[in-house]
Order: C-alpha cells, then structure tokens, then sequence
C-alpha cells in the first residue's frame, strides 16, 4: 500500500475528507478503484447545468481532472506526488441532467510521467465524453 492507495481506500469507505474544492465543485469522490483504473457514477446537481439543461464543459473538465488523478494515483509510486501537466476533454454527445459513469484507466506510464485516459457515459451506456491527461510524478523532497 503507499500513501495514494490508502487516500483511495479511504475515498471509497467514506472515511477519508474530500479536498474544498471537491465539496465546493460537487464532483464527490469514487465508488471503486484496482491497479490502473479508478471508477465513480455522478448526478448533476441543476445549479452546475447551463440553462437549457446541458452540461457546462469546464464542469466535465474537473471531473475528468479528477478522475484522471484517481486513476494515476493506483500506480502512483510510495514516494512521489504527480500533478496535472496536460488535460484534453473531447466532447462526444451533449450531456444532460443524468447519471453518469465516469472510468479513468492508466494507459502507460514511465518514471516521470502517467498517461490516463476516462470515459463519461450516460445510463444507457453512450460515450458523451473522453478525456485524456499525463501526470508529471513529482519525487517528495527530502526530510
């Protein structure tokens, strides 16, 4: 277990205190994660919709970020961080005011950096969005 599996776990139980801004954006946290993926379902809250009842696309850019993150972290080494040094949403179907399903899964990784790629699908199983990202690991410093 390293410090990043232990953050999941907790995510998971619902022991763990989600960051401000996850309370404040209203993205929750995960619903289940193992080796290279990480999953959670979302409801869209109406005060984040646009006013025709779409999904504003800067709203599923920080969930992407964050799913993405949950992803790197399965594979995260004990001792480093990562950040975000790139993110790209492609935007398949409009979302709506429903449920979604949104998978982060690693799809390569070096030293330096993870590549992560998700997935936000609707009830019925339709890609609405995919999003793309690498992480850039960050050793701790010492001491």
């Amino acid at each position: 277990m390293t410090w990043a599996t232990d953050r999941l776990n907790a995510l998971v139980a619902g022991t763990a205190e989600p960051p401000p801004v996850v309370t404040t954006l209203r993205l929750g946290t995960l619903d289940a994660w193992g080796e290279g993926w990480a999953r959670k379902t979302w409801v869209p809250a109406p005060e984040i919709l646009n006013g025709d009842g779409s999904m504003f696309g800067g709203y599923v850019a920080a969930l992407a970020d964050q799913i993405l993150a949950f992803a790197a972290m399965t594979v995260a080494p004990a001792d480093a961080a990562f950040r975000t040094m790139n993110l790209r949403v492609d935007f398949i179907r409009v979302g709506k005011a429903e449920t979604l399903t949104i998978e982060g899964r690693v799809t390569a990784r070096t030293k330096s950096v993870i590549h992560v790629e998700a997935d936000f699908r609707r009830p019925d199983g339709e890609l609405i969005a995919r999003a793309a990202a690498q992480q850039m690991v960050t050793p701790f410093a010492a001491g």
